[in-house]
């Protein structure tokens, strides 16, 4: 009976050597192996990002299998799972699946990310070795999966099948069959930034228990809104990264490193990497898997330095101040250091001084919203996450131009930004009235 499940593995490279921990797809046939090679290749891609690849496979692979037993084109395969995927599975007047696979229709936005996906697995896959081999064999159930997805490829190459805004065809005169579907484009006028009033309560009032300040979640949140950082950002900054400013020593420093190829706090390793894997039992937090508490994600920001870190630009500058204050009560009343036998360099420990975590942060946050009377949402700006909006919202306030906002905010395109210093409908009102 054919059947396709996720699991987690460990693969080893018989080039290399190396070993990853990755997830794989585990069929009747057993492991589809040249996906573990195709995620080994872009291991240095982000967990999620090969999570999704995953997910995309196993929907094509269900695809196939709920499929006529009899499929000689791979073309009207294809282009049959892109209808299914924006249009469903389900006749909703018998309320019946004659493919038994009972999918509801996705979002446009969505259903192009699964179809990138596959054009770059099966891309990937035509230009292995042993590709003309084996890609001879019709497309037919009877096959195995690694020869059905071999088939896939061949029509992906030959015939541009997938996605013609996503890669160039040899051929400049020839253009995908199956084209990616039309996404409509929305400017929301939904406001996603914590509320600027609201902040000084939320840091000094919900994050209080039983009289006592909870100075890590006030440091963390500072770091959110005040330093414009990503909440994934935070989980990897080592306790030596949080430093004074030489040049004002009342006002903190704070440095973020790529958390594999930034430079070591230790001079005899290069990377922190190298540092994490010989020093302690850790490894960068981007590299754990998505589900396991100590994973954190990497955006890729932009990086200012040549030693792999950015700085925190303060905004109001003067917080840069305020932080300082509060890392330093954490620091001499409240962090836990890590034991002897479990060392390790992050700054922000739990309370058996282990790394601590953002699923953890995140649950303390949200009762901190509730504790001062907030919805906690995202359309009320009151996530984690709401508080980088807030933060560009700021700069533009302060007449910080696209570039300069870029900058504070650490984009590598300048356009990046503008989702975050975006107007609602009636602050363009206001304007206008102004200007009247």
């Amino acid at each position: 009976m054919s059947f396709v499940s996720k699991v987690n593995v460990i693969y080893t490279d018989s080039d290399s050597g190396l070993s990853y921990e990755l997830p794989a797809l585990f069929t009747e046939s057993g492991l589809i192996i040249s996906h573990l090679r195709y995620l080994a290749w872009f291991n240095q891609k982000s967990a999620s990002w090969k999570e999704r690849s995953v997910f995309s496979l196993k929907l094509l692979i269900e695809h196939i299998n709920a499929s006529s037993p009899q499929l000689s084109s791979a073309t009207n395969m294809l282009k049959s799972f892109s209808t299914r995927l924006v249009a469903g599975t389900i006749d909703y007047n018998t309320l019946d699946d004659e493919l038994g696979l009972f999918w509801k229709p996705r979002k446009i936005r969505d259903t192009n990310s699964i179809l990138f996906h596959i054009t770059h697995y099966t891309d990937f896959l035509a230009r292995q070795s042993g590709y003309e081999t084996s890609r001879i064999n019709p497309f037919r159930k009877s096959t195995n999966y690694e020869d059905r997805l071999n088939w896939c490829a061949y029509y992906q190459q030959q015939r541009n099948v997938f996605l013609n805004h996503l890669s160039t065809p040899n051929n400049p005169n020839q253009v995908r069959l199956i084209g990616h579907h039309q996404d409509h484009k929305i400017d929301n006028d939904k406001v996603f930034r914590f509320p600027e009033h609201e902040l000084e309560r939320l840091l000094y009032i919900g994050f209080i228990k039983d009289n006592i300040p909870d100075y890590k979640s006030q440091c963390i949140t500072m770091l959110l809104n005040y330093g414009g950082l990503r909440k994934s950002e935070v989980f990897h900054i080592y306790i030596s990264d949080i430093t004074q400013n030489p040049l004002k020593p009342d006002e903190a420093l704070v440095r973020v490193y790529h958390p594999e190829f930034g430079a070591s706090p230790d001079h005899y390793y290069k990377t922190r990497n190298e540092y994490l894997r010989a020093a302690t039992s850790y490894k960068p937090r981007n590299k754990y898997r998505l589900s396991e508490r100590l994973y954190a994600g990497w955006k890729g920001p932009l990086l200012t330095s040549r030693d792999g870190y950015f700085e925190v630009i303060f905004s109001p500058p003067s917080k840069a101040r305020e932080f300082l204050n509060v890392w330093v009560n954490y620091l001499k009343f409240q962090r836990v250091d890590p034991a002897d036998s479990d060392f390790h360099p992050f700054a922000f420990t739990n309370s058996d001084g282990k790394p601590e975590t953002l699923k953890n942060f995140q649950r303390k946050h949200k009762l901190a919203v509730e504790g001062i009377g907030l919805e906690f949402s995202k359309a009320a700006g009151t996530t984690e996450h709401g508080h980088r909006h807030a933060y560009g919202f700021r700069l533009r306030s302060y007449g910080l131009d696209q570039i300069e906002i870029q900058k504070a905010m650490h984009h590598k395109s300048p356009t990046s930004c503008l989702v975050y210093i975006n107007p609602t409908n009636e602050e363009v009102r206001q304007k206008m009235k102004e200007v009247e």
